[in-house]
């Protein structure tokens, strides 16, 4: 809408600049000549999609490539003194059921938005007009053409040539595992076997997951690593999310604030997260359009 407005002022400003010299009078009547109507300007009714700036930002914006590739290399400077430091740990001592001291240093990472790229899978979402679904999600995943987070491969690595291994800690369901591994292979990310991949829906023996969130998964990742840190873009990468509200997730925020830099190192992810449904009481049977209403009255302007 935005280029046809453009180009409705640019012809404006056109036909105000043209010259209007007065023709001399023709010697007979000219036969009046007809023109076609100029074709109207298309309109839609439909909003634009929720998504639509957001991704255009991912994809073409230095800012999202800055804020990606001055986190991990912040974080490379802050792995030597993790390693040197026996007790550092990265998990909340509710997740911790053993001592960490002694065992073999690793670095969780969640995987979609902080270590692969999905914004052309949300692009397609933009350009259809459509919502995420599992099986168009799983469709792009089999595709395996993700690309990595500017700055996680160096770190990675590097993290890697210090004999620290790298989890995965993903959402992505266990039976796209083979192509996520396959993905995080082929954008240079190092896997040590396939053990290091812990799917939304992982067994862990003694621990009841809630939902898709990770808190068991951590708790089996601690019982074999001491975690020296940990990288999301979401809250619930780091911690249980217990009260998914507006309230709950900054009381969680307040309490770790200062793991933020050190143990924790959140990556930026306007596209999606827990944080659209605490919006709309996390009811997702709700019409699209009341979503969207609630969405629309949750920005503070100032009054």
């Amino acid at each position: 809408m935005r280029l046809i407005a453009i180009a409705a002022c640019t012809a404006l400003a056109l036909s105000a600049c043209k010259r209007t010299e007065t023709p001399a009078a023709p010697a007979t009547p000219a036969a009046p000549v007809a023109t076609a109507p100029a074709p109207a300007a298309p309109t839609s009714t439909d909003p634009p999609h929720d998504d639509r700036n957001a991704v255009a930002w991912v994809q073409t914006s230095v800012e999202y490539k800055a804020l990606s590739e001055q986190t991990y290399r912040a974080a490379a400077e802050q792995l030597d003194k993790a390693l040197k430091e026996k007790n550092w740990d990265a998990l909340v001592p509710e997740e911790r059921g053993n001592a960490p001291t002694g065992l073999k240093p690793a670095v969780v990472m969640d995987v979609d938005e902080t270590v692969l790229d999905n914004s052309p899978y949300q692009a397609r979402l933009v350009r259809d007009g459509l919502d995420y679904d599992e099986v168009t999600w799983a469709q792009w995943v089999a595709e395996k053409k993700a690309k990595p987070l500017p700055g996680v491969v160096d770190f990675a690595k590097a993290a890697a040539a210090k004999g620290v291994t790298i989890l995965y800690i993903s959402n992505r369901a266990e039976h796209l595992k083979d192509a996520t591994l396959a993905n995080l292979r082929s954008a240079g990310l190092p896997v040590a076997d396939d053990s290091v991949f812990l799917g939304l829906g992982t067994f862990v023996e003694g621990c009841e997951q809630n939902g898709s969130e990770k808190n068991c998964r951590r708790k089996l990742a601690g019982q074999k690593y001491r975690v020296l840190m940990q990288f999301g873009d979401q809250i619930g990468d780091f911690v249980q999310v217990v009260s998914n509200t507006r309230e709950g997730r900054d009381q969680l925020y307040d309490e770790y604030n200062d793991w933020f830099g050190q143990r924790w190192w959140m990556l930026p992810n306007p596209t999606y997260g827990s944080w659209e449904p605490a919006l709309f009481n996390n009811d997702w049977a709700q019409p699209r359009d009341a979503r969207r209403q609630a969405k629309r009255d949750a920005p503070d302007s100032a009054p």
